[in-house]
């Protein structure tokens, strides 16, 4: 009988200690996702969520829109990574070392954004203004074939093309950046690669930054536009992000709406025109303060 209860007690203390090691691989296991969250490249994260169903729920395919009377012309030029880069170029009626860098929704370089580019060149004036074409001539109509575009678009690719625009504006020229939902994202790395030349960068729901020394080397500061009821970024996104902007000794001015994913696109069936005057007012002071 004794023998009995010492083998059950046994028994009861192997169990004890099987669970405390498997609970502890747990920690380490929830320990070692954190980490790659934390340190992954963000652009990478981002790739990753926008193929996702929950994230192409998010957008609907975009109404019609066909841009007439355009200023612009297409323009190629070289990208360090060998091949050619292209975008849609509306150049400044007088001389000048201002340029804006126009960064596309997942979309790709439509019309929409290129209506975006002729509308801050008529209001801006002295600029050079560039809508970047971060798909090489691609564009999507509906969230599966955007899914596709970004994923064939790697970091080296859109970086290069960033890096080309750079070297065609000139060593002298001061960058501006201005993008939505993945231009948004791309509108803050294209200012941490501008380094010295960036002037001033404009977010709009765009996925932030979460490396601190990535964004000690941005030099210029930002204005970012986000939705309430967005949910990437979410709010908490967007809070962290201000946080991180503080912690590396860098200017953020939030602007926050009641609006969704996308507000700002007039194609966009989610469009929030209220908000979108007010944003874009508000995106002319931050960049005529600064040409």
């Amino acid at each position: 009988m004794k023998q009995l209860r010492f083998f059950a007690l046994f028994v009861v203390v192997l169990i004890a200690i099987q669970g405390f090691r498997y609970t502890e691989t747990k920690q380490n296991i929830r320990s070692a996702e954190d980490y790659l969250a934390c340190y992954s490249d963000i652009r990478d994260q981002f790739r990753d969520e926008a193929m996702t169903p929950e994230f192409a729920a998010m957008h609907e395919n975009p109404l019609p829109f066909k841009l007439t009377n355009g200023t612009g012309e297409t323009i190629s030029f070289d990208a360090p990574d060998g091949n050619k880069a292209s975008g849609y170029f509306i150049k400044s009626k007088k001389k000048t070392n201002n340029w804006i860098f126009v960064i596309q929704e997942w979309w790709g370089l439509n019309d929409q954004i290129k209506q975006e580019a002729e509308k801050l060149a008529a209001e801006l004036g002295n600029v050079n203004v560039i809508a970047l074409d971060m798909y090489d001539g691609k564009v999507a109509a509906t969230p599966d074939s955007a899914m596709k575009l970004m994923r064939a678009a790697t970091n080296l690719r859109l970086e290069a093309i960033v890096k080309g625009a750079l070297s065609y504006a000139g060593t002298k020229a001061k960058i501006f950046t201005i993008g939505w939902c993945f231009g948004g994202m791309w509108s803050l790395q294209s200012s941490i690669l501008a380094g010295k030349q960036a002037a001033g960068t404009v977010m709009y729901y765009g996925r932030p930054e979460n490396n601190l020394e990535k964004l000690k080397s941005l030099q210029s500061d930002v204005i970012g536009f986000f939705g309430n009821q967005d949910r990437s970024p979410s709010p908490e996104v967007v809070n962290t992000f201000e946080k991180d902007m503080a912690a590396a000794g860098k200017k953020l001015t939030l602007h926050r709406y009641e609006a969704n994913h996308g507000f700002a696109n007039p194609s966009n069936p989610s469009f929030n025109k209220e908000a979108t005057d007010d944003a874009h007012k508000k995106t002319i002071e931050f960049l005529k303060a600064r040409l």
